[in-house]
């Protein structure tokens, strides 16, 4: 068995009056892709968002209950929003480049968050190396670093802004339909540096596609109408549900 890596208990989000995820319960295995899905409106991204404390951006969240990182109660009076948001990383369903260079969206987090050796040129040049590798892109951009980000493909930016995550060194890596944006092909790349990456790190997804979610999850949480209905291994889950909403979830036949 995994280690567990964050267990969410009894977790409950609201947004003004209206109750969105209601007494959730779930364990995120380390060093697996667990897959977030359900119909349009469960709760998936709120949830999600909830896993690094963004939620509380929006107005009129709030929310109640825990969410722990390797035991440690994430949403504890006096702990620390900025190291939980540099150890669990977000990459949103469209790609946001900033308007600087290639080379100048990977150094971006490491110079404001690093620390000694990261504001080191050489250093930086090594970090912007080493997470362009990781998020499949290296090979593409190497001879055009400090030109703009912008001039790249929707595909090629969605790596970039893979890399620009990674390169703060998250322990957890959230993905918020990470290829909704994109091509068949683009997709497919970012799903196989996804399949890469879990060897060194926790990663969840929420996503729409239950083609996506056979291919890519190992474990699966369903949302329903902000509860959660069912979770457990991909296998398990795809071939031996037990909520009737489940398989009829699975099979197409509501959703």
């Amino acid at each position: 068995m995994p280690r567990l890596h964050m267990r969410i208990c009894e977790f409950n989000a609201w947004y003004g009056d209206q109750a969105i995820l209601k007494n959730i319960t779930a364990d995120i295995p380390a060093q697996c892709i667990t897959a977030i899905i359900g119909p349009s409106g469960s709760g998936k991204t709120t949830l999600l968002r909830s896993m690094n404390r963004l939620l509380e951006e929006s107005e009129g969240a709030r929310t109640r209950g825990k969410i722990t990182l390797d035991g440690a109660d994430i949403y504890a009076a006096g702990t620390d929003v900025t190291e939980i948001r540099m150890r669990i990383g977000l990459l949103a369903p469209k790609p946001f480049p900033l308007p600087m260079s290639i080379f100048e969206n990977i150094a971006y987090g490491p110079r404001i968050h690093g620390q000694g050796t990261k504001r080191n040129r050489r250093d930086l040049e090594q970090i912007v190396e080493s997470n362009l590798q990781a998020a499949g892109l290296w090979d593409e951009v190497k001879d055009r670093l400090h030109t703009p980000a912008s001039q790249l493909s929707t595909g090629q930016q969605q790596r970039l802004c893979l890399a620009r995550a990674l390169a703060v060194g998250p322990e957890i890596l959230l993905c918020d339909e990470p290829t909704s944006a994109l091509d068949p092909i683009s997709a497919e790349r970012i799903e196989g540096q996804l399949k890469f990456l879990k060897e060194k790190m926790t990663i969840v997804v929420v996503t729409h596609m239950l083609r996506q979610t056979r291919r890519l999850a190992d474990h699966v949480l369903l949302l329903w109408m902000g509860e959660l209905i069912e979770g457990g291994t991909s296998h398990k889950l795809f071939h031996s549900p037990r909520d009737p909403r489940t398989q009829a979830y699975i099979s197409g036949d509501i959703g």
